[in-house]
């Protein structure tokens, strides 16, 4: 593959654009959600500190290998053509197979819930059940419930609104995402400032704090929402044929937007469990809504929502911008569905591929909550996190005279370390979340026969 089979595209992503993607597509429902989560689950503020420096750390060893991957293999899909290129089709297949019909679709599900949720704070409306479904696993005594809420269509109406947007254009879902990525980072800061003005609580971070309650399963299971949080630092390599100066703008973007998304995660932590004790930070579900609350009044934390939601817009029109383009790269390959093909014309977008994303993650939006979403997609995520990262060693290897403008700092003691973290994340969510795993799992090895199928028609048929 090469960027040439992409010159139906344009680089109209600047610099300034491309880290947008990364701070932007990372600052979204996740932190002003997973807080309180990682707080009933580890139940010590030292340890939700450590879970959010172990998270940033493993984001940031990702960054590093995604950042020699993308600037030495510029192309659209970015891991579908790094796994591709450092193991074979069949492996980068299997990628752009469970980015396009469970990971990206499921990502964009999430972070539309997410978007309800902040929505709900405002008109709580829209959280309340409208239908109830109760039903029984035939491997689990327990019983199950199912809540279908007015939150669940509408966040199907935001996700098919944003991918109008990109269809436009993919300078002006830039432009967009830039904006709303400033928004993004203002409230933070607004939040993080409001915080440790007052006159709060103060945080237990010693050795007992760290310690606490949680168990090991307690931890990973923490460690997957922050790691939803974190989400998002590779989405610019998806659209490495249409970055401008990608040997430059990639690494810096990566690098220091994920450096940046982690200092301001604890750094908001820290103000909400200052302004909150911790039993109520814990007990939340609007955690910096009602910190601003208790700080400013609720007239105030009601406008913070509504940044809330634009914030959650932001990541939506990221993930939405360069998701699709992992469904165009296969298509393009002849190793996905034909109707996902093609560029517009006139707009210059993968509008097919933008289209049949937005089907799919509408489908999603409308069968689960926010924190079942986040779990089926971080599982399957990790997964390909760890196979990309180990293309970076074995690229390496049978390819030293590659042009690398970026060379991943502590190869290759950072790829390992990834790749063990990224196994134990997808283990511990097996375990903790069989149901939504096993379904990643099947999904994937469908992929198999759908290989089987593409492969089998002529290459002339294949490769354009």
């Amino acid at each position: 593959m090469s960027g040439e089979r992409d010159h139906g595209l344009v680089r109209a992503l600047g610099a300034w654009a491309a880290a947008a993607i990364v701070v932007g597509t990372m600052i979204g429902t996740g932190i002003f959600i997973v807080p309180a989560d990682m707080a009933r689950t580890v139940k010590s503020p030292g340890l939700v500190f450590v879970v959010w420096v172990v998270g940033g750390v493993l984001s940031l060893f990702g960054a590093f290998s995604y950042a020699e991957l993308g600037a030495a293999i510029p192309e659209a899909g970015g891991e579908y053509a790094f796994i591709s290129r450092g193991f074979g089709p069949v492996w980068g297949f299997l990628f752009g197979w469970m980015h396009s019909v469970v990971g990206r679709p499921s990502s964009v599900a999430t972070i539309a819930a997410g978007l309800m949720l902040f929505w709900g704070f405002l008109d709580p409306r829209v959280m309340r059940p409208i239908a109830t479904l109760h039903y029984s696993l035939p491997w689990s005594h327990a019983p199950h419930v199912f809540v279908f809420t007015l939150a669940m269509p509408l966040a199907a109406v935001a996700i098919v609104a944003v991918t109008f947007i990109n269809y436009l254009g993919v300078k002006l879902g830039g432009q967009v995402q830039v904006v709303l990525t400033l928004v993004k980072v203002a409230v933070i800061a607004a939040v993080i400032l409001a915080g440790f003005s007052f006159t709060g609580h103060p945080i237990a971070v010693g050795a007992a704090s760290i310690v606490g309650q949680a168990t090991v399963g307690g931890f990973f299971v923490a460690l997957v929402a922050a790691l939803w949080a974190y989400d998002g630092w590779d989405n610019v390599t998806l659209v490495g044929s249409e970055v401008a100066n990608p040997a430059r703008n990639i690494p810096r973007a990566l690098v220091w937007g994920v450096s940046l998304v982690a200092l301001l995660y604890i750094l908001m932590s820290g103000a909400c469990f200052h302004v909150l004790p911790f039993a109520e930070a814990a007990a939340s579900k609007h955690i910096a809504s009602d910190a601003i609350a208790r700080v400013a009044g609720t007239h105030v934390a009601g406008w913070l929502t509504i940044a809330m939601v634009i914030c959650a817009l932001g990541t939506l029109n990221s993930s939405i911008l360069t998701g699709a383009r992992v469904d165009y790269a296969m298509a393009r390959d002849r190793r996905f569905f034909r109707i996902a093909g093609g560029i517009h014309p006139r707009f210059r977008t993968p509008g097919n591929a933008l289209i049949f994303q937005a089907c799919l993650a509408s489908v999603l939006a409308l069968t689960g909550t926010f924190i079942q979403l986040a779990s089926l997609y971080i599982f399957v995520q990790f997964i390909f996190y760890g196979l990309a990262t180990a293309a970076v060693i074995r690229l390496r290897r049978r390819e030293p005279d590659l042009e690398r403008p970026f060379k991943s700092w502590g190869y290759p003691a950072v790829q390992v370390a990834f790749i063990l973290g990224a196994l134990a994340i997808s283990t511990s969510v097996l375990i903790e979340r069989p149901l939504r795993a096993g379904l990643g799992l099947v999904a994937i090895l469908i992929g198999l026969f759908f290989y089987r199928h593409w492969e089998s028609r002529p290459a002339a048929d294949r490769v354009r």
